[in-house]
């Protein structure tokens, strides 16, 4: 059994971190749990720990999606982004009204994510008002209104 860190450990996780933070060293988002954890050589709840302090000093925040990143950064999530790229192809008319959008394969295939996260995508933009459903035909581009 490991022995246990000593007290105030997450501090000490915290505070590097926020150090490589202030450093640019984290831009493209905080390493994960697991790989802080192996690096500092503590348990994931003193990873956890670490972490929150730097969340709720506002130093980092939580995207559902994509994961930590530096507070400061404007990372979008996966879906968020899917669907800005489908209103601007909406708003320029290259999927005018009526067309119907790409299969659920197509768009995972396209964007590189889950079959989930691009029904969140589509769903969305359903309760906007800008796809409508068809039951056992399909997404439609909604008419504007």
């Amino acid at each position: 059994m490991p022995t246990p860190s000593p007290r105030g450990t997450y501090q000490v996780v915290s505070q590097t971190l926020r150090d490589r933070i202030a450093a640019g060293d984290y831009v493209h988002g905080l390493p994960s749990e697991a790989e802080i954890g192996r690096e500092f050589g503590v348990a994931r709840t003193t990873v956890r720990r670490a972490l929150r302090t730097l969340e709720e000093s506002g130093d980092i925040k939580t995207v559902a999606g994509v994961g930590r990143s530096v507070a400061g950064g404007v990372e979008a999530a996966p879906y968020e982004r899917i669907m800005a790229d489908l209103l601007e192809q909406i708003r320029k008319g290259d999927l005018p009204a009526g067309t119907r959008l790409p299969s659920e394969a197509a768009l995972v295939e396209k964007y590189g994510v889950s079959r989930g996260t691009v029904r969140r995508a589509v769903r969305e933009l359903e309760t906007a008002g800008h796809v409508e459903a068809r039951h056992g035909i399909g997404r439609f581009v909604s008419s504007p209104s």
